[in-house]
């Protein structure tokens, strides 16, 4: 891969790594960040960008990684096999530390295996070797104190300590009461971790003791008691002894931990690399980075990009960004860019390079989901001005001696970002040498985008195939750059409407324009017309787009609307069903009725009602009955509640339908004529249409005619 450090320079990348140094945990991660540069391998950038668009969708939702702070130890963990050495007890908390957030992360990973794959197989390789923890909690306690029983000569030592440190609290407290009568109001102090009495400057001769100093003042001796000093002594030479004992034991777990040194390294690794991640992932939430589709054919689709270091300033100035569409593939290889000063040319030139250095160094960018982006072994740039005193270069001398570079090391697997394409010598003969440079790079097959003012250049683009002209929108009536990219035009320089608005007197700007020749004038005038005329339909356009959008979700609420009465008409259909039924039951009632009236026979009338209870009962399962009767006197009371409320609605609703099947059957009725061939659905005979009568049709099948609804056939 070939990306100079200079193409990382022009595009700023440093800037982007110093705002996702800030989220790093540890300076060591921090100095790994400065040092990000676009990868080698593509498999290397995939599980970079894979794992960090893990890491982000965690922050965007409710299943945060557990994931805090942790100190960098990896100097201890390679002094391991240095003979003797000793690691300080902070190292060991912090590999305790170290292996109980990667076990916290093993259980988190192992119960959302389905949103981090790719942390979840890497967390896998991890051998968590338990053996580790269990000898550092032998030797520490939960608040990371060596344990009294790490070894029975500490045990000792420490109760020994515990019993000399009661003594000799005891005496003191003893001296103080004998010798009360000199001390000052304080009564005592401690000086160098160790009691000793305040005596009142007077009587400093009459308490028998060390002398340890006395008060900035002066007034106040401090005297450790005489009685205290030989306790002391001992109290001393126990914590020295406690100390070595110490030692011992740190230095035999130190020893214990040699043998797992490549398992503390990579444990210490591990978590190196998930806070280079999670630094890479808070970076891409903060700027709304996500990641693109990644594709390995040659071909970039850029949808509402923007530039990370430019939405993060106007974000804190609360100015909107102006986001750019554009794409470079096989039938688009180069694009030139043309437009006024200020328009936002180099920006996009940035933007579009900035971004592709971003996802080959395994970073998410700034730019809509649906966007495309493949990789590049070479990405050259040439932006800004290089003009140096030092080495006697001028800019156009370093412009030249970058074309021969780019010359020599181009090829169809190259990206080229070149800012005012052909200036810094004279506009004819540098404009006629830019030409056969981008006949060069075209006929190369690289891929590249070019800003420039040559009209030379402009001409020749529209003569190549895969090449495309495109420009910076300007609003001719305000005299303001839109910094909206058009491709499939150049664009004017808005040379003299610049030097209007920036208040340069019309006579001279008149004298200007008479200086040059005319069809120069007329081409800028035309290409302006032409650029405005394309943002007005662009604008159009955009408000259609609008209205087709409000009227999909208007098409879209109409539609959930006639599925729900849908729903209501057939819960209706079946209460009318069972109403009908009781009515019929009513009926046979009333029948059997009429005909005791006539023959007063009271045992024909038992029976016959008892068969017709029998009848209706003889389908019906008790429980499921009553169940189905419950539900549909809930059904019947809600539909009475909705019918109610939505009396008004529901006509209105009814209306709207019918609107839109008149509609539907206008435009179905529209798109026929007599003669058409048409075939009935389902059907594979073919006839003509004879008539058209309403939404009834009369098809010509030759031997025989036949009607059918319009709705029924399918034209041919």
């Amino acid at each position: 891969m070939n990306i100079p450090d200079k193409t990382l320079e022009d595009l700023e990348f440093h800037k982007v790594l110093a705002e996702i140094e800030k989220y790093a945990k540890t300076q060591r991660v921090k100095r790994v960040i400065q040092q990000i540069r676009p990868l080698e391998s593509k498999k290397a950038i995939e599980f970079r960008l894979n794992a960090t668009n893990e890491f982000l969708s965690g922050l965007q939702g409710n299943n945060r990684f557990p994931f805090g702070d942790y100190e960098d130890i990896r100097e201890d963990l390679e002094k391991l096999e240095v003979e003797n050495y000793r690691m300080p007890s902070s190292s060991f908390l912090a590999i305790r530390t170290h292996m109980l957030q990667i076990m916290e992360l093993k259980k988190f990973l192992s119960n959302f295996e389905e949103y981090f794959p790719v942390f979840h197989n890497r967390i896998q390789r991890i051998d968590l070797q338990k053996e580790i923890l269990k000898q550092i909690e032998k030797v520490f306690d939960k608040h990371g104190e060596i344990k009294d029983d790490a070894s029975s000569e500490l045990k000792e030592v420490r109760k020994n300590i515990k019993a000399t440190s009661s003594k000799l609290s005891a005496t003191f407290n003893g001296a103080m009461r004998a010798h009360r009568e000199f001390l000052d109001d304080i009564g005592e102090s401690v000086v160098d971790g160790r009691r000793v009495l305040a005596v009142s400057a007077m009587y400093r001769k009459k308490v028998a003791g060390r002398f340890v100093g006395s008060s900035k003042t002066g007034s106040i001796s401090y005297i450790e008691p005489e009685s205290v000093l030989k306790i002391q002594r001992e109290l001393d030479e126990l914590k020295e002894d406690e100390k070595k004992i110490i030692d011992v034991i740190l230095l035999d777990l130190t020893n214990l931990m040699k043998e797992f040194q490549p398992e503390l390294i990579s444990y210490q690794n591990f978590l190196f690399q998930l806070d280079l991640i999670a630094s890479q992932a808070k970076y891409a939430y903060e700027i709304n980075a996500v990641l693109p589709t990644i594709n390995y054919e040659k071909s970039t689709h850029l949808i509402d990009a923007y530039h990370p270091i430019l939405w993060l300033k106007h974000n804190k100035e609360g100015k909107k960004i102006i986001p750019q569409t554009i794409s470079l593939n096989d039938e688009q290889r180069i694009l030139v860019i043309s437009g006024p000063n200020a328009g936002g040319k180099s920006i996009t030139l940035k933007t579009i390079g900035l971004l592709q250095v971003m996802i080959q160094s395994g970073i998410l960018v700034s730019v809509h989901p649906k966007s495309k982006m493949g990789f590049y072994d070479a990405i050259f740039t040439d932006i800004g001005d290089h003009q140096s005193i030092e080495n006697q270069l001028s800019t156009y001398s370093y412009r030249l001696k970058q074309m021969r570079y780019f010359l020599r090391k181009s090829n169809e697997n190259t990206l080229l970002l070149i800012d005012e394409f052909g200036t810094g010598s004279d506009p004819e003969l540098g404009g006629a040498l830019a030409e056969v440079f981008l006949e060069e790079f075209y006929d190369m097959e690289a891929f590249g985008i070019f800003t420039t003012h040559y009209t030379n250049i402009k001409i020749l683009v529209e003569q190549m195939e895969a090449a495309k002209n495109a420009s910076m929108l300007f609003d001719e009536r305000s005299l303001e750059p839109l910094y909206l990219l058009e491709i499939g035009q150049a664009g004017s320089s808005f040379t003299f409407e610049v030097a209007q608005k920036n208040k340069i007197p019309f006579r001279l700007i008149n004298r200007a324009k008479k200086k040059i020749e005319r069809n120069k004038i007329r081409l800028d005038k035309t290409i302006l017309k032409l650029q405005q005329e394309k943002f007005d339909v662009q604008k159009t356009k955009q408000q259609l787009k609008e209205l087709q959008s409000k009227s999909e979700e208007k098409n879209e609420a109409l539609d959930q609307t006639q599925d729900k009465i849908q729903s209501k008409l057939v819960d209706f259909q079946r209460l009318y069903e069972n109403e009908q039924k009781m009515m019929q039951l009513g009926k046979k009632v009333d029948e059997m009725a009429d005909e005791y009236l006539k023959k007063r026979s009271r045992k024909k009338l038992i029976g016959e009602f008892l068969k017709l209870i029998e009848m209706e009962n003889a389908s019906k399962k008790p429980k499921e009955h009553f169940k189905i009767k419950k539900k549909q006197e809930a059904i019947k009371k809600k539909l009475k509640n909705d019918l109610n409320k939505n009396k008004g609605k529901l006509q209105e609703v009814k209306q709207k339908i019918e609107k839109k099947q008149k509609e539907e059957t206008a435009t179905k009725i529209a798109s026929l004529k007599i003669g058409d061939r048409v075939r009935i659905k389902d059907s594979t005979s073919v006839g003509t249409i004879d008539k058209i009568e309403n939404e009834t049709i009369t098809i010509n099948y030759g031997s025989f005619r036949t009607k059918i609804s319009i709705f029924e056939i399918q034209k041919i």
